[in-house]
C-alpha cells in the first residue's frame, strides 16, 4: 500500500537496514500523536473511530504535520469490551472492531433510538467500551443480517478476495471471536483459559462442531475484521493524500494477552506459564508484570521468525512509521513466572540479528520508518545497534538528563523521534504539579518515602528544566527567569506560553522526528495510563477535552502547532 522513496542513508557493509526515505535525509518533521478511541466527534458513536482519524489527519496536515501516531490498534476482546487496554492485545495480527465507523458502512440505516443512543455515548467524558460495543456490533449485526452491504459487486468481491487472502489465520480469529462471544454468554469468561477443556484447543471435535453449526457468525466476524482494514486503509491514503509524507504512525504492541487468540491458535509459539514485565525501578518499586505472554525463542529460530514478522507485516500494511513497544525484546525480555513477583523474574535472551534482520526486510518492502521504544533498563550498546540498523530512537524531554540537568536541545541524536512524554506518563501540566507521583502513592505503587524522594526530585527537575530551556533558545531570557520563579509554586501552573516552549525545544533538537501529544496541545491533565494498575485508575477511557470539529481553532492547538510547523516547515 506505501509508496517506497529510495533511501537515504548507505548501507552498512554487513546486517540489513530498516527503510528511511530520501527527502527526510535532510530534513525535519513533525507529527501530533494520540489515541484513537480518545478523538471527540458529533458524530461518532462515543468512541473515535476510522473516521475520525481520517479527519484528525486532514487537520494535523493543514497545520503542517507529517504524521500522526497512534495507540495499538490491535484485536481485543470483544465480548469482553472493559479489557480495554491496547496493549494487552488478543492478537496483534488483527484490528479492533469498535473502531469501525458504523455511519460509514454501506448498508447502514440510521434510526431514531440508534442516534440518540450514539449521540448520549458521544456526549460522556470517558469512553463506555460495554455500552459502545453492545451499540456498534447490534448495529453492525443487522447490516449483515440484511445483505445490505453486498448491493456493491465490488465490495462483495472485495470481501471474498479478502478472506481468501488472510485464509486460515483470519478464519481461526473469527472463530476464537465467535467462541470467545458464545462463551461469555454461557457464563464462562472472553479468553480460553476459562472455557471448558474441549473448546480450549482450535483443533478439538467440539470446537470443529461449533464452527460447522455457526459458520454464518464465523464469516461475520470476518466481515469485521475486513471493514476494520477497509476503513484504515481509507484513513491511510486520507493521510498521504492531505499532504502528509508519512502519515500513520502505528504502534506495535511487544505481546499478547496468555488467553487471547493468538495464544489459542498457536500455543506452541509461546511460552506458556511465562509473563513479560520489567524489573523493580523508579516508577516502579516491586517491577511490574505485564501480563502478557512471550513468544518462545525457539519458535522464532525453528521458523524464520514468522510469528514476529507476521503481525509486524499486519500492521505495516498501513504504516508510513511503526513503533516497536519495548524494543529491547529484539534482544531479550524479562520474564515473570506466573503466580511470582516481577522481582522474582529473569532476562531471557531472544535471536536478535534474525529478528532485526527481519524487521528490517519487511520496513523496506512496506516503505516504513521503524522507531523503537527504548525506555527502562535498556542494554549496554544496545542503542547503538539499534542506530546502527537505522531504527529510531525513542527520546523523551523528561528523561533525557545529564546528572541533573536536562540535556539541551542539540545533544538530541538525530535518528530519533523527540516527544515531551508517552502514554505511560503524566501530560506537561500535571507533570509539573507532580499529579502523578500523587496518584502513585495514592494506589500503592510507590510507598511515602519515594512519593516524597521523587517530589523532591520533581521540584528540582522543575527548575534545571527551565534552565535547560533558555540555554537551548526556547525561552527568552526574562521568560526563563519568570517560569524559574513559578518553578517554585507547582500549583499554579506557568501561563500558555511555557506549553509553547516545551514544545518550541523538542523542534529545535536534530532529531528527524518530533511529536506532540493530544493532550498537551489541548491542556489535558488527566494521565492516559497509569502503569502497573487495573482497577484503581479508569486507564485508556479519558477523551480529548476538545472535539474534532473545534480543533483546528483552538487557541492552544493553533499556537503550538504554528510554532512548529515554523521551526519544521514543509519544503
Amino acid at each position: 500500500m506505501n509508496p517506497e522513496p529510495e533511501s537515504a542513508d548507505p548501507r552498512p557493509a554487513a546486517g540489513r537496514v530498516c527503510h528511511i526515505p530520501g527527502w527526510l535525509a535532510d530534513t525535519r518533521v513533525w507529527g501530533v500523536s494520540l489515541q484513537l478511541y480518545e478523538l471527540r466527534s458529533r458524530r461518532n458513536w462515543g468512541i473515535g473511530d476510522f473516521a475520525d482519524l481520517a479527519s484528525v489527519c486532514d487537520i494535523a496536515a493543514e497545520a503542517g504535520a507529517d504524521f500522526v501516531g497512534l495507540n495499538p490498534l490491535h484485536a481485543l476482546f470483544l465480548a469482553d469490551p472493559d479489557r480495554c487496554s491496547p496493549f494487552s492485545p488478543s492478537s496483534r495480527r488483527f484490528l479492533n472492531p469498535l473502531y469501525i465507523a458504523v455511519d460509514q458502512v454501506a448498508g447502514y440505516e440510521p434510526s431514531g433510538p440508534v442516534v440518540a443512543k450514539a449521540r448520549a455515548l458521544s456526549a460522556l467524558p470517558t469512553v463506555d467500551y460495554r455500552q459502545v460495543a453492545a451499540l456498534k456490533i447490534t448495529a453492525l449485526r443487522q447490516i449483515w443480517a440484511s445483505d445490505a452491504w453486498r448491493a456493491s459487486t465490488s465490495d462483495a468481491a472485495a470481501f471474498d478476495l479478502y478472506c481468501a487472502r488472510r485464509g486460515e489465520t483470519l478464519r481461526r480469529h473469527a472463530l476464537f471471536e465467535a467462541l470467545s462471544e458464545e462463551m461469555v454468554a454461557r457464563g464462562f469468561g472472553s479468553g480460553w483459559r476459562d472455557w471448558p477443556r474441549e473448546y480450549a484447543h482450535p483443533r478439538t471435535a467440539e470446537v470443529t462442531e461449533f464452527a460447522r453449526a455457526n459458520a454464518d457468525e464465523v464469516r461475520f466476524q470476518c466481515w469485521l475484521q475486513w471493514l476494520c482494514e477497509t476503513q484504515l486503509e481509507n484513513a491511510a491514503s486520507s493521510a498521504r493524500g492531505a499532504g502528509m509524507r508519512i502519515g500513520l504512525y502505528l504502534d506495535f504492541a511487544v505481546g499478547e494477552a496468555p488467553d487471547g487468540s493468538a495464544t489459542w491458535t498457536d500455543r506452541d509459539a509461546y511460552v506458556v506459564g511465562q509473563s513479560i514485565g520489567a524489573p523493580p525501578d523508579y516508577f516502579s518499586a516491586y517491577g511490574q508484570d505485564w501480563g502478557l505472554t512471550p513468544i518462545a525463542p525457539e519458535t522464532l529460530e525453528r521458523t524464520g521468525c514468522a510469528a514476529f514478522a507476521e503481525p509486524i507485516a499486519a500492521s505495516m500494511r498501513f504504516a508510513g512509521a511503526l513503533r516497536i513497544d519495548h524494543v529491547m525484546a529484539l534482544e531479550r525480555l524479562f520474564f515473570v513466572p506466573e503466580g511470582r513477583l516481577p522481582a522474582e523474574g529473569r532476562y531471557v535472551d531472544y535471536p536478535a540479528d534474525a529478528l532485526m534482520d527481519a524487521l528490517a526486510d519487511l520496513s523496506e518492502t512496506h516503505g516504513a520508518l521503524v522507531i523503537g521504544e527504548d525506555l527502562g533498563v535498556v542494554p549496554e550498546g544496545f542503542r547503538e545497534r539499534m542506530a546502527a540498523r537505522r531504527i529510531l530512537s525513542y527520546r523523551i524531554a523528561y528523561f533525557e538528563k545529564s546528572g541533573e540537568r536536562f540535556r539541551p536541545a542539540e545533544e538530541y541524536p538525530e535518528l530519533a523521534i523527540a516527544c515531551l512524554s508517552t502514554h505511560d506518563l503524566a501530560p506537561l501540566r500535571a507533570w509539573w504539579r507532580g499529579d502523578d507521583i500523587r496518584l502513585r502513592s495514592g494506589i500503592g505503587a510507590i510507598d511515602a518515602d519515594m512519593a516524597a524522594t521523587q517530589t523532591q526530585e520533581r521540584a528540582a527537575e522543575r527548575m534545571a528544566l527551565v534552565e535547560t530551556l533558555g540555554r537551548s533558545g526556547a525561552l527568552a531570557p526574562e521568560e526563563a527567569n519568570r517560569y524559574a520563579d513559578a518553578a517554585d509554586k507547582p500549583g499554579e501552573f506557568p501561563p500558555a506560553g511555557f506549553a509553547a516552549a516545551m514544545h518550541r525545544f523538542i523542534a529545535l533538537t536534530p532529531s528527524r522526528l518530533a511529536a506532540a501529544r493530544l493532550a498537551d496541545l489541548t491542556g489535558d491533565d488527566r494521565p492516559t495510563n497509569l502503569p502497573g494498575t487495573v482497577d484503581a485508575y479508569p486507564n485508556w477511557r479519558f477523551k480529548c477535552p476538545v472535539s474534532i470539529e473545534d480543533l483546528a481553532h483552538d487557541e492552544r492547538f493553533e499556537r503550538i502547532t504554528g510554532m512548529l510547523a515554523a521551526i519544521r516547515p514543509k519544503s
